[in-house]
């Protein structure tokens, strides 16, 4: 069964940048449509971006523009590179197929936007 372990959340000031990694146990990159998902507290868990085998990259209107997807599909990994980042960025990022289906959530990874 596919793993996820994401990283490289953290604090951040209104305006700074975080670039988010997620790693995957298998080599599902270039296969399944790929995506970060974002969970605020006290909120439903919501999709944020996403990248298909073909390449074609998609964003949530609340991100587009300021937030970056890629992937690295020799390394299992996939990237997403947040940049003027706002105070309601603030939550745990993870990473999943799109729609999400059945495979099992990773911890994620917090990213706090605070001054």
């Amino acid at each position: 069964q596919v793993q996820f372990a994401e990283s490289g959340g953290g604090l951040a000031q209104p305006g700074g940048s975080l670039t988010l990694s997620c790693a995957a146990s298998g080599s599902i990159f270039s296969i399944y449509l790929m995506g970060w998902y974002r969970q605020a507290p006290g909120k439903q868990r919501e999709w944020v971006a996403s990248t298909s085998p073909d390449g074609s990259m998609h964003y949530a209107d609340s991100v587009k523009g300021r937030f970056a997807i890629s992937r690295d599909n020799a390394k299992n990994t996939m990237y997403l590179q947040m940049n003027r980042l706002k105070p309601e960025d603030t939550a745990v990022y993870l990473c999943n197929k799109v729609p999400h289906g059945s495979w099992p959530w990773g911890q994620g990874t917090q990213v706090t936007v605070s001054s």
